[in-house]
């Protein structure tokens, strides 16, 4: 579903963007792009990012959140309630009524990242969302669905997928205590 930035998501996503300036300006041999999911959460993300590095934002339906069918716009406590069988592991996303299943966002990302240039050639900032972040980085990895599920979704910090390699950059924490304390929904 469409949601706005949170005030706190704000300061991430400029923290995010100051940060890759930094490892962008270390790279800058050859030009870069900026793709993101077309939801507003990560478009805007993206924005703020592309703004600092002076790069458009281009947008792709395959690196969207998957669909979780019934589940969209519940908070995860009711689901949880209403399924407490289901929420045992991480597989959970996957069993909405009507959603997405592993292998139909493994596939889209799959194709999406198939189709990208080359490394060393490949010069891309991706601008996702947590669960379809991680099968991507899986997917560039080539790990097991065991280990996709266990890769962790941060919003304070980047990855840099290459030689076949996830490494994992933090960003500056945001030390607004207004912004920290922020109360956030949990969608599924």
């Amino acid at each position: 579903m469409e949601s706005d930035l949170t005030p706190l998501g704000r300061a991430q996503a400029g923290a995010m963007a100051d940060l890759l300036h930094d490892l962008v300006s270390c790279h800058a041999d050859r030009p870069w792009r900026v793709v993101a999911s077309p939801l507003r959460r990560a478009r805007d993300t993206a924005g703020i990012i592309g703004a600092k590095l002076g790069l458009p934002v281009e947008t792709d339906d395959r690196l969207m959140e998957l669909t979780v069918g019934a589940w969209e716009g519940r908070l995860r406590t009711e689901v949880a309630s209403e399924n407490p069988e289901l929420f045992t592991d991480r597989t959970w996303f996957f069993a909405a009524p009507g959603g997405e299943t592993y292998d139909q966002v493994m596939a889209r990302v799959s194709d999406w990242l198939s189709e990208q240039a080359a490394e060393p050639e490949r010069r891309l900032i991706v601008v996702s969302h947590g669960i379809a972040g991680r099968l991507l980085r899986g997917a560039y990895a080539g790990l097991s669905t065991a280990e996709v599920l266990e890769l962790d979704v941060p919003q304070d910090a980047v990855y840099r997928l290459h030689a076949g390699q996830l490494d994992r950059f933090e960003c500056e924490p945001v030390e607004d205590p207004e912004l920290a304390s922020v109360l956030v929904r949990d969608p599924v």
